[in-house]
């Protein structure tokens, strides 16, 4: 019997998950010259050279986050940004015309959906692990340009009508604090204390009666990215473009805005970063005042889907390595958000 592949040390892993893209590139009808890994947190992203020296991406998806629907609706949601002028990956089609393949490997116990993309030049905007600095106009423009992209992509979202075999999970009350929330049940977490247990209970019941009753009309709520960080932005030149839609479904536009400031809010620089993005944002889009002043709300739902990921992930250095800081910015979360005036 091999060694379960979950089980096996990361660098196998990864030389599986490497085995498995090359096995698939012939359904492209694509040569290699080389394949280097560029990223691996959920899914396992590759650089291909071809023989041509074209270069593409190559994404081997972790196993069960997206049904064969939900990540051929992706695909499609990325194309209509880009028929809208909004810069997104291509996706190169299988040569059969399909837009992924599902391919298996003996010993990796699961078949995987990989995906073939367009390369993109350009660097990253900037990465959360490097933190603000201190250089003020650099991270006015980093987060003005993440304003302004989250502005361009939640004005098409609310013009948008997804065609009738769209499927994708939704950032909602059920998959943001329901009884099986889309990362885990985070209130669960084992390395809780009694005290930090009936702290985020109570605020999850009280985010849960809050987005309960809140705007989901097409103006507050649609196709949002789910992960737009600056290191998701790469730039060349003068044209930036957004990458990595892995996370990307139905949701509350400022659930998107969360996302982009959660890991930045202990920054000394944080306010200034806040402001340019907002104002950026609100530039491009004018939103309502009730809007902006749910931020808070949508920050402490975030906190809790990074809880419920190093739950489900507890026997990995990474959860064990972020967990007691999540827990201290949820926890830092929880008691403010209780303390403030209701919506």
């Amino acid at each position: 019997m091999s060694v379960e592949f979950a089980n096996r040390p990361l660098v196998q892993q990864l030389s599986l998950l490497q085995e498995l893209a090359l096995q698939a590139l012939p359904l492209w009808g694509l040569s290699c010259k080389s394949l280097s890994l560029i990223k691996h947190r959920e899914n396992a992203v590759y650089k291909l050279q071809t023989d041509n020296d074209e270069l593409y991406a190559v994404r081997v998806h972790r196993s069960g986050y997206h049904s064969n629907a939900a990540l051929n609706s992706e695909f499609v949601w990325m194309q209509a940004l880009q028929e809208s002028g909004i810069h997104a990956p291509e996706v190169l089609p299988c040569t059969n015309g399909n837009r992924f393949a599902v391919v298996g490997h003996s010993d990796i116990p699961e078949p995987r959906q990989i995906d073939v993309l367009q390369w993109i030049e350009g660097e990253q905007l900037g990465s959360v692990e490097d933190g603000l600095g201190d250089n003020a106009a650099q991270i006015e423009q980093i987060y003005a340009t993440i304003g302004l992209k989250l502005a361009q992509l939640h004005i098409h979202s609310s013009q948008w009508t997804p065609p009738e075999a769209f499927t994708r999970h939704a950032w909602d009350q059920a998959g943001l604090v329901g009884d099986d929330p889309l990362w885990g049940r985070f209130w669960e977490l084992a390395t809780l204390t009694s005290q930090q247990r009936s702290l985020i209970s109570s605020a999850r019941a009280t985010v849960a009666a809050e987005l309960a009753v809140m705007d989901a009309g097409s103006a507050n709520y649609g196709m949002i990215h789910a992960d737009l960080v600056p290191e998701n932005l790469l730039v060349n030149g003068n044209r930036v473009r957004v990458i990595d839609f892995d996370d990307a479904g139905m949701g509350w536009y400022m659930f998107d805005l969360a996302t982009a400031l959660f890991f930045i809010q202990d920054d000394p620089n944080y306010e200034l970063a806040k402001n340019a993005l907002m104002a950026a944002y609100q530039a491009a889009r004018p939103s309502a005042d009730v809007d902006l002043a749910a931020l808070p709300l949508f920050m402490l739902a975030r906190s809790f889907t990074y809880l419920g990921w190093v739950h489900t992930r507890s026997g990995t250095d990474t959860a064990k390595e972020l967990t007691p800081m999540l827990v201290d910015i949820c926890c830092g979360l929880a008691e403010a958000y209780l303390d403030r005036e209701p919506l």
